[in-house]
């Protein structure tokens, strides 16, 4: 097959999708959601196994070509699936939660991935995720507080989910081969295990913070609490930066009713430290 570079695509070799199936282990009572089947490298052993799947596939000729060979166990959706409703990826709502997986493209593995987030924490229909991604990104998921691949995807993905590392595949793996590594990580959707309160606070808390990560935490918090409690009134023109207005909760006063230290930088804040943060940040009167 001919891959199309605007859509990033490499296809996997056989030996390789045979190691990807043996990990999904599906069973025959399973339903997934595929991302990017191609022409069907996995979606058939797949679908051998008894298993019913929703394949989701941007290219409308790859689309055609699956219909063609697919048995009835499989349906492909024609689209992008950062565009599709949660009704065409999933299908009748009678159905258990899907299984997810998917050999990303590079170049769109990170809102990829922040949509399954978002799909998980909207509908609680999704039961786990095999992805295959670029080395790095892979790394960015995974990344504990004090890394410096750690950042907003580890921590909203920690907030959802169990990460695990599968496989470790070389450019070798693909036809034609990227100039990258890649990796299949699992995740295992569940419940938050902290209170974060308001969700799109808590997230606009996270990326506020690691865009100034090598800031000390109450330096990196003053921009948000400008724009949360902005002045009454003020002559002044906007700062291109806002800081802390004088309605604003004192961010090193913040920092340390979280039980943190204001010089602590951003990446080394755990999850359980930026939720305790996010609950002082929607304390009574805010």
């Amino acid at each position: 097959m001919r891959a199309r570079k605007r859509f990033g695509q490499h296809f996997l070799e056989r030996a390789w999708v045979d190691k990807l199936v043996a990990l999904v282990a599906p069973q025959p009572d399973d339903r997934f959601l595929e991302i990017g089947p191609g022409a069907g490298a996995l979606t058939l052993p797949l679908a051998a196994s008894g298993a019913h799947i929703r394949a989701i596939e941007i290219d409308r000729d790859l689309a055609a070509d699956l219909v063609a060979v697919a048995p009835p166990t499989v349906t492909v959706v024609t689209g992008d699936m950062l565009d599709l409703a949660p009704d065409a990826l999933f299908g009748d709502r009678a159905e258990p939660p899907v299984r997810v997986v998917g050999n990303l493209p590079y170049n769109v593995s990170s809102p990829i991935l922040f949509r399954l987030l978002a799909l998980w924490r909207e509908t609680r229909r999704l039961r786990d995720a095999t992805l295959m991604l670029q080395r790095e990104v892979a790394i960015r998921v995974a990344a504990g507080p004090g890394s410096g691949d750690y950042g907003p995807l580890s921590i909203l993905t920690a907030l959802h989910a169990d990460v695990d590392t599968l496989l470790q595949l070389p450019p070798g793996a693909f036809r034609p081969p990227p100039k990258v590594h890649s990796s299949v990580i699992r995740l295992r959707f569940r419940p938050p295990t902290v209170d974060v309160g308001d969700y799109a606070r808590f997230e606009r808390l996270v990326r506020t913070l690691f865009q100034q990560r090598r800031k000390t935490s109450a330096n990196a918090l003053k921009p948000l609490l400008g724009s949360l409690f902005p002045a009454a009134s003020s002559s002044e023109p906007p700062a291109l930066e806002p800081s802390a207005s004088p309605g604003a909760p004192d961010a090193d006063g913040l920092l340390r009713a979280a039980g943190l230290d204001p010089r602590q930088r951003p990446e080394t804040l755990g999850l359980g430290d930026l939720a305790r943060l996010a609950q002082q940040l929607a304390g009574p009167g805010r």
